[in-house]
């Protein structure tokens, strides 16, 4: 059974940073991308950064610039260092992982989220 952990959210002043990290574990054959979504109250569940096996990033629009994720080698792990947060970042944030559980079996996993707060 494969389970994403995550940590580190919390309430920061606009202007200020946070970071977040996400672990997972189980039986995990081989990682095909990892990432973090967030989403707002009223909104839909949105993608903020991804990172896939050859360590290729993929940003959205808003967090461009503010926003960097970034994954160890080979680590079942997966960090978002979040700068210069807006009240608009506010957001429950969800760690996802894409990843084969056999040669032939694959599936997304989730964490529990994590509440990011900007504001004063």
């Amino acid at each position: 059974q494969v389970q994403l952990v995550e940590s580190g959210g919390g309430l920061v002043q606009p202007g200020g940073s946070l970071s977040l990290s996400c672990v997972a574990s189980g039986s995990i054959f081989r990682i095909v991308a990892m990432a973090w979504y967030r989403q707002a109250p009223g909104k839909e569940r949105e993608l903020v950064a991804s990172v896939n096996a050859g360590g290729g990033t993929d940003y959205a629009e808003s967090v461009k610039g503010r926003f960097t994720i970034s994954r160890l080698n080979g680590a079942n792990s997966v960090y978002l260092q979040m700068n210069s947060l807006k009240p608009e970042d506010t957001a429950v944030y969800y760690c996802n992982m894409r990843a084969y559980v056999t040669p032939f079996q694959w599936g997304d996993y989730w964490g529990q989220g994590t509440q990011v707060t900007a504001s004063s």
